[in-house]
Protein backbone atom coordinates (compact mmCIF):
# COMPACT_ATOMS: atom_id res chain seq x y z
CA UNK A 1 0.00 0.00 0.00
CA UNK A 2 1.35 3.19 -1.01
CA UNK A 3 1.50 5.51 1.99
CA UNK A 4 1.40 9.74 2.00
CA UNK A 5 5.39 9.44 2.50
CA UNK A 6 5.87 7.96 -0.43
CA UNK A 7 4.48 10.68 -2.62
CA UNK A 8 6.35 13.71 -0.94
CA UNK A 9 9.60 11.54 -0.86
CA UNK A 10 9.41 11.55 -4.51
CA UNK A 11 7.97 15.06 -4.68
CA UNK A 12 11.37 15.93 -2.63
CA UNK A 13 13.43 14.66 -5.76
CA UNK A 14 11.93 16.76 -8.39
CA UNK A 15 12.21 19.84 -6.01
CA UNK A 16 14.46 19.82 -2.85
CA UNK A 17 13.19 21.67 -0.05
CA UNK A 18 16.68 23.10 0.33
CA UNK A 19 16.33 25.19 -2.59
CA UNK A 20 13.10 26.99 -1.33
CA UNK A 21 13.43 30.78 -0.37
CA UNK A 22 13.78 32.26 3.39
CA UNK A 23 10.72 33.30 3.60
CA UNK A 24 8.68 30.33 1.99
CA UNK A 25 6.86 27.45 3.88
CA UNK A 26 6.92 24.64 1.77
CA UNK A 27 7.07 21.06 2.76
CA UNK A 28 4.20 18.91 5.18
CA UNK A 29 1.55 21.73 6.59
CA UNK A 30 -1.21 19.02 7.87
CA UNK A 31 -1.05 15.18 7.80
CA UNK A 32 0.49 12.16 9.06
CA UNK A 33 3.17 10.77 6.50
CA UNK A 34 2.99 7.01 7.75
CA UNK A 35 -1.14 7.14 6.42
CA UNK A 36 -2.10 4.96 3.80
CA UNK A 37 -2.28 7.09 0.80
CA UNK A 38 -6.26 7.00 -0.77
CA UNK A 39 -5.67 9.55 -3.21
CA UNK A 40 -4.05 12.84 -4.62
CA UNK A 41 -5.36 16.42 -5.38
CA UNK A 42 -3.22 18.55 -7.33
CA UNK A 43 -3.96 22.77 -6.64
CA UNK A 44 -2.34 25.75 -7.34
CA UNK A 45 -3.66 27.05 -3.81
CA UNK A 46 -4.96 25.34 -0.97
CA UNK A 47 -8.42 26.92 0.63
CA UNK A 48 -11.50 25.34 2.10
CA UNK A 49 -13.23 24.73 -1.58
CA UNK A 50 -10.37 22.78 -2.19
CA UNK A 51 -10.05 21.17 1.04
CA UNK A 52 -13.88 19.68 0.36
CA UNK A 53 -13.35 18.65 -2.95
CA UNK A 54 -10.46 16.56 -1.62
CA UNK A 55 -13.16 14.96 0.68
CA UNK A 56 -16.06 14.27 -2.26
CA UNK A 57 -13.36 12.60 -4.07
CA UNK A 58 -11.68 10.78 -1.33
CA UNK A 59 -8.31 12.22 -1.43
CA UNK A 60 -6.02 12.23 1.58
CA UNK A 61 -3.69 14.34 0.40
CA UNK A 62 -3.80 17.76 -1.45
CA UNK A 63 -0.34 18.68 -3.19
CA UNK A 64 -0.56 22.72 -3.88
CA UNK A 65 1.66 24.78 -5.09
CA UNK A 66 1.05 27.87 -2.87
CA UNK A 67 1.35 27.06 1.00
CA UNK A 68 -2.31 27.82 2.64
CA UNK A 69 0.16 28.92 5.80
CA UNK A 70 3.67 31.38 5.39
CA UNK A 71 4.11 32.70 7.99
CA UNK A 72 3.40 31.12 12.31
CA UNK A 73 0.25 31.02 13.64
CA UNK A 74 -0.35 32.05 16.99
CA UNK A 75 -4.16 30.71 17.28
CA UNK A 76 -6.45 28.35 15.47
CA UNK A 77 -9.81 29.26 15.91
CA UNK A 78 -11.45 29.75 12.68
CA UNK A 79 -11.11 33.53 11.99
CA UNK A 80 -10.04 34.13 8.76
CA UNK A 81 -9.81 31.52 5.85
CA UNK A 82 -6.29 30.05 6.01
CA UNK A 83 -7.26 29.31 10.14
CA UNK A 84 -10.45 27.67 8.23
CA UNK A 85 -8.83 25.86 6.01
CA UNK A 86 -6.65 24.33 8.19
CA UNK A 87 -9.20 23.15 10.88
CA UNK A 88 -11.23 21.53 8.03
CA UNK A 89 -8.27 19.36 6.81
CA UNK A 90 -7.24 18.54 9.98
CA UNK A 91 -10.52 17.53 10.82
CA UNK A 92 -11.16 15.18 7.75
CA UNK A 93 -7.35 13.83 8.28
CA UNK A 94 -6.19 15.53 4.84
CA UNK A 95 -2.83 15.92 4.61
CA UNK A 96 -1.64 19.10 2.49
CA UNK A 97 1.83 19.71 1.21
CA UNK A 98 3.27 22.32 -0.51
CA UNK A 99 6.05 22.72 -3.65
CA UNK A 100 6.27 26.15 -3.71
CA UNK A 101 9.80 28.48 -4.23
CA UNK A 102 12.11 25.04 -4.48
CA UNK A 103 9.40 24.12 -7.88
CA UNK A 104 10.18 27.74 -9.23
CA UNK A 105 14.05 27.50 -8.66
CA UNK A 106 14.36 24.24 -10.40
CA UNK A 107 15.62 24.05 -14.06
CA UNK A 108 13.21 22.08 -14.64
CA UNK A 109 10.21 23.61 -12.74
CA UNK A 110 7.62 26.48 -13.24
CA UNK A 111 9.56 28.39 -15.17
CA UNK A 112 10.59 25.61 -17.62
CA UNK A 113 6.42 25.12 -17.82
CA UNK A 114 5.62 28.15 -18.75
CA UNK A 115 8.25 28.29 -21.38
CA UNK A 116 7.28 25.07 -22.99
CA UNK A 117 3.63 26.77 -23.32
CA UNK A 118 5.49 29.34 -24.81
CA UNK A 119 7.16 26.96 -27.53
CA UNK A 120 10.87 28.71 -26.38
CA UNK A 121 13.63 26.90 -27.20
CA UNK A 122 17.43 27.41 -25.89
CA UNK A 123 16.10 28.19 -22.62
CA UNK A 124 18.07 28.31 -19.39
CA UNK A 125 17.87 30.21 -16.21
CA UNK A 126 17.56 33.83 -15.77
CA UNK A 127 19.39 34.26 -12.78
CA UNK A 128 21.39 31.60 -11.42
CA UNK A 129 21.85 30.59 -7.74
CA UNK A 130 24.65 30.62 -5.83
CA UNK A 131 26.23 28.91 -2.69
CA UNK A 132 24.37 25.80 -3.92
CA UNK A 133 27.08 23.89 -5.15
CA UNK A 134 29.67 21.85 -2.60
CA UNK A 135 32.97 20.37 -3.04
CA UNK A 136 34.31 17.10 -1.69
CA UNK A 137 37.87 16.14 -1.43
CA UNK A 138 38.45 13.07 -0.43
CA UNK A 139 42.05 10.39 -0.36
CA UNK A 140 41.70 7.44 -1.62
CA UNK A 141 44.17 4.41 -2.48
CA UNK A 142 44.66 4.17 -5.80
CA UNK A 143 43.70 0.58 -5.95
CA UNK A 144 40.41 1.54 -4.75
CA UNK A 145 39.86 4.93 -7.08
CA UNK A 146 37.30 3.84 -9.55
CA UNK A 147 35.23 1.97 -6.81
CA UNK A 148 34.79 4.73 -4.63
CA UNK A 149 34.05 7.00 -7.31
CA UNK A 150 31.58 5.24 -9.14
CA UNK A 151 29.19 5.28 -5.60
CA UNK A 152 30.11 8.50 -5.36
CA UNK A 153 28.43 9.41 -9.05
CA UNK A 154 25.96 7.11 -8.46
CA UNK A 155 24.54 9.55 -5.22
CA UNK A 156 24.60 12.29 -7.63
CA UNK A 157 28.20 13.99 -6.99
CA UNK A 158 30.25 15.02 -10.50
CA UNK A 159 27.81 16.69 -12.22
CA UNK A 160 28.60 19.82 -13.91
CA UNK A 161 25.51 20.86 -16.06
CA UNK A 162 25.06 18.31 -18.71
CA UNK A 163 27.86 16.28 -17.88
CA UNK A 164 28.45 13.61 -15.51
CA UNK A 165 30.65 11.33 -13.57
CA UNK A 166 33.19 14.76 -13.46
CA UNK A 167 36.11 14.18 -11.21
CA UNK A 168 39.95 15.85 -10.58
CA UNK A 169 42.34 13.21 -9.04
CA UNK A 170 46.37 13.79 -8.32
CA UNK A 171 48.62 11.13 -7.16
CA UNK A 172 50.29 11.55 -3.86
CA UNK A 173 51.58 9.49 -0.74
CA UNK A 174 48.97 9.17 2.14
CA UNK A 175 51.18 8.67 5.54
CA UNK A 176 49.35 7.22 8.97
CA UNK A 177 50.53 4.83 12.00
CA UNK A 178 47.78 2.78 13.10
CA UNK A 179 47.53 2.67 17.13
CA UNK A 180 46.48 -0.39 19.32
CA UNK A 181 43.04 0.59 19.52
CA UNK A 182 42.27 0.14 15.59
CA UNK A 183 41.68 -2.15 12.87
CA UNK A 184 43.77 -1.13 9.69
CA UNK A 185 42.34 -2.38 6.08
CA UNK A 186 45.97 -1.38 5.42
CA UNK A 187 49.53 -1.70 7.63
CA UNK A 188 50.33 -2.92 11.00
CA UNK A 189 49.44 -1.46 14.59
CA UNK A 190 52.22 0.86 15.68
CA UNK A 191 53.93 0.49 12.11
CA UNK A 192 54.16 4.17 10.45
CA UNK A 193 52.48 3.53 6.63
CA UNK A 194 52.96 5.34 3.63
CA UNK A 195 50.44 4.34 0.89
CA UNK A 196 50.09 5.33 -3.07
CA UNK A 197 46.88 7.51 -3.15
CA UNK A 198 44.92 9.74 -5.21
CA UNK A 199 43.32 13.10 -4.11
CA UNK A 200 39.70 13.50 -5.77
CA UNK A 201 37.56 16.45 -5.96
CA UNK A 202 34.06 16.25 -6.92
CA UNK A 203 31.14 19.15 -7.01
CA UNK A 204 27.90 17.88 -6.23
CA UNK A 205 24.49 19.90 -5.10
CA UNK A 206 24.22 20.78 -1.30
CA UNK A 207 21.04 19.13 -0.65
CA UNK A 208 22.75 15.18 -1.66
CA UNK A 209 25.42 15.76 1.11
CA UNK A 210 24.14 13.26 3.38
CA UNK A 211 23.38 11.02 0.44
CA UNK A 212 27.04 11.61 -1.04
CA UNK A 213 28.44 10.85 2.08
CA UNK A 214 27.20 7.78 3.01
CA UNK A 215 28.01 5.97 -0.69
CA UNK A 216 31.43 7.39 0.85
CA UNK A 217 31.42 5.56 4.16
CA UNK A 218 30.40 2.82 2.53
CA UNK A 219 32.46 2.04 -0.28
CA UNK A 220 35.87 3.68 0.92
CA UNK A 221 38.13 0.87 2.42
CA UNK A 222 39.42 3.07 5.85
CA UNK A 223 38.19 2.39 8.66
CA UNK A 224 39.13 6.58 9.59
CA UNK A 225 38.07 8.45 5.99
CA UNK A 226 39.97 11.66 5.53
CA UNK A 227 37.64 13.73 3.45
CA UNK A 228 36.65 17.70 3.94
CA UNK A 229 33.62 19.93 2.00
CA UNK A 230 33.27 23.14 0.93
CA UNK A 231 30.80 25.18 -0.14
CA UNK A 232 31.22 27.08 -3.45
CA UNK A 233 29.84 30.43 -4.35
CA UNK A 234 29.75 29.25 -8.46
CA UNK A 235 26.73 29.83 -9.85
CA UNK A 236 24.38 26.94 -10.39
CA UNK A 237 22.27 26.63 -13.63
CA UNK A 238 20.15 24.38 -12.90
CA UNK A 239 19.16 26.37 -9.66
CA UNK A 240 17.75 29.76 -10.29
CA UNK A 241 14.69 32.16 -10.61
CA UNK A 242 13.05 32.84 -13.88
CA UNK A 243 13.80 31.41 -17.31
CA UNK A 244 14.92 33.25 -20.79
CA UNK A 245 14.33 31.63 -24.48
CA UNK A 246 13.76 31.97 -27.49
CA UNK A 247 11.11 31.83 -30.26
CA UNK A 248 11.24 29.54 -33.10
CA UNK A 249 11.21 32.36 -34.99
CA UNK A 250 10.61 35.83 -34.45
CA UNK A 251 6.87 37.41 -34.40
CA UNK A 252 5.80 40.85 -34.61
CA UNK A 253 4.78 43.06 -31.50
CA UNK A 254 1.82 43.83 -33.25
CA UNK A 255 1.09 40.12 -32.92
CA UNK A 256 2.30 39.70 -29.11
CA UNK A 257 -0.32 39.88 -27.56
CA UNK A 258 -2.78 37.88 -28.98
CA UNK A 259 0.31 35.33 -28.59
CA UNK A 260 1.06 35.52 -25.08
CA UNK A 261 -2.78 35.42 -24.62
CA UNK A 262 -3.32 32.33 -26.61
CA UNK A 263 -0.24 30.25 -25.37
CA UNK A 264 -1.13 30.86 -21.49
CA UNK A 265 -5.04 31.04 -21.47
CA UNK A 266 -4.78 34.54 -20.28
CA UNK A 267 -7.93 37.01 -20.68
CA UNK A 268 -5.94 40.30 -20.70
CA UNK A 269 -2.23 41.30 -20.68
CA UNK A 270 -1.16 45.09 -18.99
CA UNK A 271 1.88 45.82 -21.08
CA UNK A 272 4.14 48.75 -21.70
CA UNK A 273 4.80 50.41 -25.37
CA UNK A 274 6.07 48.01 -27.56
CA UNK A 275 9.27 49.47 -28.38
CA UNK A 276 10.63 46.62 -30.61
CA UNK A 277 9.51 45.40 -33.94
CA UNK A 278 10.06 42.16 -33.94
CA UNK A 279 10.21 39.69 -30.64
CA UNK A 280 12.45 36.94 -30.34
CA UNK A 281 14.03 36.33 -27.20
CA UNK A 282 11.42 36.02 -24.74
CA UNK A 283 12.15 36.40 -20.27
CA UNK A 284 9.99 35.11 -17.90
CA UNK A 285 9.01 34.40 -14.59
CA UNK A 286 5.69 32.67 -12.83
CA UNK A 287 4.22 34.77 -9.75
CA UNK A 288 5.83 38.08 -9.03
CA UNK A 289 8.39 38.37 -11.06
CA UNK A 290 9.40 42.26 -11.01
CA UNK A 291 12.64 41.89 -9.05
CA UNK A 292 13.80 39.60 -12.27
CA UNK A 293 13.23 42.91 -14.88
CA UNK A 294 16.70 43.85 -14.81
CA UNK A 295 18.11 40.47 -15.24
CA UNK A 296 16.05 40.52 -18.00
CA UNK A 297 17.64 44.13 -19.68
CA UNK A 298 20.79 42.62 -19.48
CA UNK A 299 20.29 39.45 -21.02
CA UNK A 300 18.55 41.75 -23.79
CA UNK A 301 15.32 39.77 -23.50
CA UNK A 302 12.46 41.54 -25.97
CA UNK A 303 9.56 41.09 -23.49
CA UNK A 304 9.55 40.00 -19.82
CA UNK A 305 6.78 37.72 -19.07
CA UNK A 306 5.20 37.78 -15.41
CA UNK A 307 2.65 39.00 -13.01
CA UNK A 308 1.64 41.58 -10.06
CA UNK A 309 4.04 44.11 -11.71
CA UNK A 310 2.87 47.84 -9.96
CA UNK A 311 1.89 50.92 -11.46
CA UNK A 312 5.40 52.80 -10.70
CA UNK A 313 7.23 49.26 -12.28
CA UNK A 314 6.36 49.65 -15.89
CA UNK A 315 8.35 52.65 -15.75
CA UNK A 316 11.35 50.77 -15.15
CA UNK A 317 11.09 49.40 -19.00
CA UNK A 318 12.76 52.26 -19.61
CA UNK A 319 11.74 51.88 -23.40
CA UNK A 320 14.28 49.14 -23.59
CA UNK A 321 11.98 45.89 -22.72
CA UNK A 322 8.28 45.34 -23.06
CA UNK A 323 7.00 44.16 -19.83
CA UNK A 324 3.94 41.75 -19.97
CA UNK A 325 2.18 41.18 -17.24
CA UNK A 326 -0.57 38.41 -17.70
CA UNK A 327 -1.36 38.04 -13.89
CA UNK A 328 0.05 35.67 -10.97
CA UNK A 329 -2.63 33.01 -11.53
CA UNK A 330 -2.56 32.70 -14.92
CA UNK A 331 1.45 32.67 -14.83
CA UNK A 332 1.37 29.73 -12.79
CA UNK A 333 -1.57 27.84 -13.48
CA UNK A 334 0.11 25.21 -15.76
CA UNK A 335 2.20 24.25 -12.19
CA UNK A 336 -0.67 22.07 -11.52
CA UNK A 337 0.05 19.78 -14.76
CA UNK A 338 3.55 19.77 -14.39
CA UNK A 339 2.96 17.80 -10.57
CA UNK A 340 0.37 15.94 -12.24
CA UNK A 341 2.50 14.44 -14.64
CA UNK A 342 5.82 13.78 -12.16
CA UNK A 343 3.19 12.05 -10.05
CA UNK A 344 1.57 10.10 -12.66
CA UNK A 345 5.02 9.04 -14.18
CA UNK A 346 6.02 7.79 -10.70
CA UNK A 347 2.84 5.87 -9.56
CA UNK A 348 0.81 4.20 -11.80
CA UNK A 349 -1.68 2.69 -9.42
CA UNK A 350 -3.01 5.28 -7.21
CA UNK A 351 -6.02 7.97 -7.33
CA UNK A 352 -4.93 11.28 -9.27
CA UNK A 353 -6.81 14.18 -9.66
CA UNK A 354 -6.34 17.34 -11.05
CA UNK A 355 -8.34 19.98 -9.00
CA UNK A 356 -11.69 21.32 -11.22
CA UNK A 357 -11.88 24.71 -8.64
CA UNK A 358 -10.43 27.99 -10.17
CA UNK A 359 -8.75 29.11 -7.40
CA UNK A 360 -7.90 32.23 -8.94
CA UNK A 361 -9.10 35.14 -6.78
CA UNK A 362 -8.83 37.72 -9.09
CA UNK A 363 -11.86 38.72 -11.60
CA UNK A 364 -12.36 40.61 -14.63
CA UNK A 365 -15.58 42.59 -15.39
Amino acid sequence: MTKIKDILQQLETLAPRAYQEEYDNSGLITGDVNADLQGVLISLDCTEEIVEEAIKKNCNLIVSHHPIVFRGLKKITGSNYIERTIIKAIKNDVAIFAIHTNLDNMSHGVNKKIADKLGLVNTKILRTKRSTLSKLTIFVPKANTESVLSKLHEAGAGMIGNYKNCSFRTEGTGTFLPTENTNPTIGKTNQLEHVAEDRIELIFPKHLERKVLNALFASHPYEEVAYYIHQLENSNKEIGSGMIGELPEPIKASELMKYIKKSMGAKLVRHTALVKDKISKIALCGGAGSFLLRDAISQQADVFISGDFKYHEFFDAEQQIIIADIGHYESEQFTKELIYEYISEKFANIALHLTEVNTNPIFYA
